[in-house]
This record gives structure tokens, C-alpha cells and sequence, in this order.
């Protein structure tokens, strides 16, 4: 994996998808699925590298990652 999969990613399963879902909630609109855990969290790496790509290229910025989410 490349150092742009810093991010928190939450992968769960959903029931209506009948697929492994993998969100990134740093980076809006960022999610993969797979039929299986690591086909999930293998596609996700992709498209996190895509989304930093395609906001560099549209000059928009990208939020540096926070690591690991602190509930208060």
C-alpha cells in the first residue's frame, strides 16, 4: 500500500449490497466495495489514490489524514 492510505477507512458489510463496503470519511464521496474484506479494502486503496490524484488536478486540496478517530 502507497503512504496515501494513511486515512481511516470503516469497512462493514452491507446486507443491501450483499458486498463489504469500504468508506473513507476524510475524503467526501470516497468508498469501494468488494465481495470480499480484502477485495474491499484492495479497491479502496485505489480510489483513495485516485481521489488525491483527480482534487490535485482540479487544484483542490486534500486533507491531510488524522489517523486514527477519537470518539468524545
Amino acid at each position: 500500500m502507497g503512504n496515501d492510505v494513511r486515512y481511516e477507512i470503516i469497512l462493514y458489510w452491507s446486507q443491501g449490497d450483499q458486498a463489504f463496503i469500504a468508506e473513507v470519511p476524510e475524503l467526501p464521496g470516497c468508498a469501494a466495495d468488494g465481495s470480499t474484506y480484502g477485495e474491499a479494502l484492495a479497491n479502496v486503496v485505489v480510489v483513495i489514490q485516485e481521489w488525491i490524484e483527480t482534487a490535485r488536478e482540479l487544484g483542490r486540496s486534500v486533507p491531510e489524514p488524522r489517523g486514527r478517530l477519537i470518539y468524545a
